[in-house]
């Protein structure tokens, strides 16, 4: 049986203590069972790359810092809590600048419009959220020709594109120059599967030599360095343009911040408004991301620390196994011996212990996906829920 071997999934061994000692503001410290089925808070979701507040729970924790460090009000992404978010990002991506925007869609667009110029063409990856989620906005709105790279694949290689490159400059009869190329790491489509850091470098050395802009889509950056022992910044300094997400592991109800040249940022607030983006105050998603954000790198990596302790005892029990994927981040596969009714055995464990696992996917496993309310409760315990929501399942 393959168990969970990542180069760096432990960064340091002493991180095994830190789940119980991390701030109350990020996840509760584990509680050895389950106490309330109706209270989300000590809920475990194993099918979520972070915390989602259900609204009881968003309000109280508001009220926390509030009283820890009373909000400021922003006005249209100015000032206030807002500022302070804004000037993290900056430092934890070491750009000049950044500016808030109410979704990843409008950061990405965006900043591939601003970064391409007159320039028609942009490189994407063929699975990446630009080219397979963000309805063509590219084509529709801002006429801009997006070429895919990588089919099939979560990545595409220098070499790969270097041949786009090539082709398109001598098989069409009118040369449109490559403008910008987009990167997104760790990858939905493919299970947030990692793009190799290192091949990251040597296609972004390429763009620049070749004067192709870069726009990294980091709406999981973090999963993406956690889990591969690097830190934002090593990934966001090889591109010209960065874009962060406020709700996929910072807790907020939406939103996102895109990161710069201040001479790039400097434009946004007027296309801002221009596509309707403009919100009068957003100082609600501002608190809650920047109250994660100050320890979402610890409280990631206690995660990490306590789910490879968690399903190696799982793997233990008979009748399910856990595995890594290639690549992969925060997803682990797992399957249940055919003998387990596992539509059963998700009920049982979700109106019994408050512990959330999906359903198997096409490719016959289900998606074990570690995130901080993993932190909310003991090993042991999680594992005597699985223990006994094998037998009802069987």
């Amino acid at each position: 049986m393959t168990y969970i071997q990542r180069r760096h999934f432990l960064k340091a061994s002493a991180l095994s203590a830190l789940a119980g000692a991390l701030p109350l503001g990020s996840h509760a410290t584990p509680a050895p069972g389950f106490t309330d089925p109706d209270k989300d808070s000590e809920k475990i979701y194993f099918i979520n790359d972070g915390i989602f507040y259900r609204p009881f729970d968003y309000l109280q924790q508001l009220q926390m810092i509030q009283q820890k460090h009373p909000i400021g009000r922003d006005f249209y992404g100015t000032d206030g809590t807002m500022k302070e978010l804004l000037d993290k990002c900056c430092e934890i991506t070491g750009k000049e600048a950044a500016v808030y925007l109410p979704s990843g869609t409008l950061s990405n667009q965006l900043a591939l419009q601003v970064l391409s110029g007159e320039n028609p063409k942009v490189m994407v990856q063929e699975s990446s959220h630009v080219y397979r989620d963000e309805a063509d906005a590219s084509q529709t709105i801002f006429h801009k020709r997006l070429i895919p790279l990588g089919k099939d694949h979560a990545t595409f290689t220098l070499e790969e594109l270097k041949a786009a490159v090539n082709w398109h400059k001598t098989e069409e009869a009118f040369e449109a120059p490559v403008g910008a190329l987009s990167i997104e790491t760790p990858v939905r489509r493919y299970t947030n599967t990692y793009f190799p850091l290192e091949e990251i470098i040597r296609i972004t050395d390429y763009c620049r030599e070749q004067g192709i802009k870069t726009h990294l889509d980091g709406a999981r950056l973090h999963i993406s360095a956690a889990f591969t022992g690097n830190k934002v910044i090593d990934y966001a300094k090889h591109f010209d343009t960065v874009y962060l997400c406020l709700y996929k592991y910072l807790g907020a109800q939406g939103g996102a911040v895109l990161c710069g040249e201040k001479k790039v940022i400097d434009k946004m607030p007027h296309l801002i408004k221009v596509h309707g983006g403009g919100i009068f105050t957003n100082w609600g998603n501002a608190a809650m991301a920047l109250h994660h954000l100050q320890d979402i790198d610890q409280v990631l990596q206690a995660a990490i620390t306590k789910a490879q302790s968690l399903f190696k005892s799982l793997n233990t029990l008979g009748g399910l196994e856990i595995t890594a994927r290639e690549r992969g981040t925060n997803i682990f596969d797992l399957r249940f011996d055919k003998k387990i009714d596992t539509v059963k055995m998700a009920h049982w464990l979700r109106n019994e212990q408050g512990i959330i696992v999906g359903q198997p996917q096409p490719y016959g496993a289900s998606r074990m996906m570690v995130n901080a309310t993993i932190l909310r409760r003991d090993n042991a315990a999680i594992t005597a829920a699985f223990k006994s929501a094998l037998k009802a399942g069987s």
